[in-house]
């Protein structure tokens, strides 16, 4: 699937505080002229089932080369998660850029401290992750944009297992 395009609107998304502006499988399948022609000049990240699986300290494939791409196309960046200090530190100076983390998503304070690392407007942000619950609802509370990917595996976090649960019956009721 295209950045943006799917042949099928979810249902989900009839409701615009779920409603993710761009869709993509992976992080890397994410078009930066696509965000960059939608004037998106900062880009804060998911950490867990975005740029790694779940436990994993890898990077999954693509994603170093997609950050360096982004940096030269002009955008900044950083990863917000929900996840500890000593990982997303880790991760984020593998990826040469600031981290924010414990940020208890989709609540605000850890986006707002992200936009103050990013410098840029809400309105020229984006978050690309792979949850309703946390990446998507946390940018439509605070007028950003979303992009949302799929999980890069079926593992979680025992809390994120049960926002994966209400997801799906969400999903369910609107149908």
């Amino acid at each position: 699937m295209d950045a943006g395009e799917s042949v099928e609107k979810p249902a989900f998304t009839r409701h615009p505080m779920f409603r993710p502006d761009l869709t993509a499988t992976r992080i890397t399948d994410v078009s930066l002229s696509a965000l960059a022609e939608r004037g998106i000049r900062g880009l804060i990240i998911d950490l867990d089932n975005t740029v790694c699986a779940y436990r994993s300290p890898a990077l999954i494939e693509g994603v170093r080369e997609w950050v360096s791409a982004a940096k030269e196309a002009g955008f900044v960046l950083v990863i917000v998660s929900n996840n500890f200090p000593e990982r997303v530190a880790t991760i984020g100076r593998e990826l040469g850029i600031p981290g924010v983390p414990s940020a208890l998503k989709p609540l605000p304070g850890a986006f707002l401290r992200a936009l103050r690392l990013l410098g840029t407007p809400r309105r020229q942000t984006a978050i690309i992750g792979d949850q309703l619950f946390t990446d998507v609802l946390g940018a439509k509370l605070l007028g950003m944009h979303a992009v949302l990917t799929e999980p890069i595996v079926a593992s979680d976090f025992p809390l994120t297992r049960v926002l994966r649960f209400m997801e799906r019956a969400f999903f369910a009721r609107e149908v």
